[in-house]
């Protein structure tokens, strides 16, 4: 998933808490709850930034039943972690459904699109290559 995606700055929401700590620590159930709560929910879709440090996010997406994510790619390894409802990823010219409790990793670069079977969430992690100080990677 793009990160442009969850930087649009229409999206910003202030985050009370730190996204950068030694630790951080978060109830899903609640954060799912405020998702349904905010009116970007009416569209059919609505993400969370829990973790951000410079190599590493952690983003919570709401998707309602037959909402869609179009194609697209990131830089970074992905991995998607279904917490609720039931997604299908297309990817590699294979569908992967991915019921509540499933997990699909997907290497950097690859193209791929998401589509909510019902409505779900999801734990989107991102973990971008790390680079050297001359930007080597």
């Amino acid at each position: 998933m793009s990160d442009a995606l969850h930087e649009d700055s229409r999206h910003r929401r202030p985050h009370p808490q730190p996204m950068a700590a030694p630790f951080l620590e978060f109830d899903l159930t609640r954060e799912l709850e405020q998702l349904y709560l905010e009116s970007e929910w009416t569209s059919g879709q609505n993400a969370k930034t829990l973790v951000k440090y410079a190599d590493f996010r952690i983003v919570l997406t709401a998707l309602k039943a037959h909402a869609r994510i179009p194609g697209h790619r990131n830089e970074g390894r992905i991995s998607i972690h279904t917490v609720r409802g039931h997604i299908r990823m297309r990817a590699l010219g294979r569908s992967f459904d991915l019921p509540a409790g499933s997990l699909l990793a997907l290497d950097q670069g690859l193209p791929h699109d998401v589509e909510a079977l019902e409505d779900s969430a999801f734990l989107l992690t991102i973990a971008w290559p790390v680079r050297n100080e001359k930007g080597a990677g």
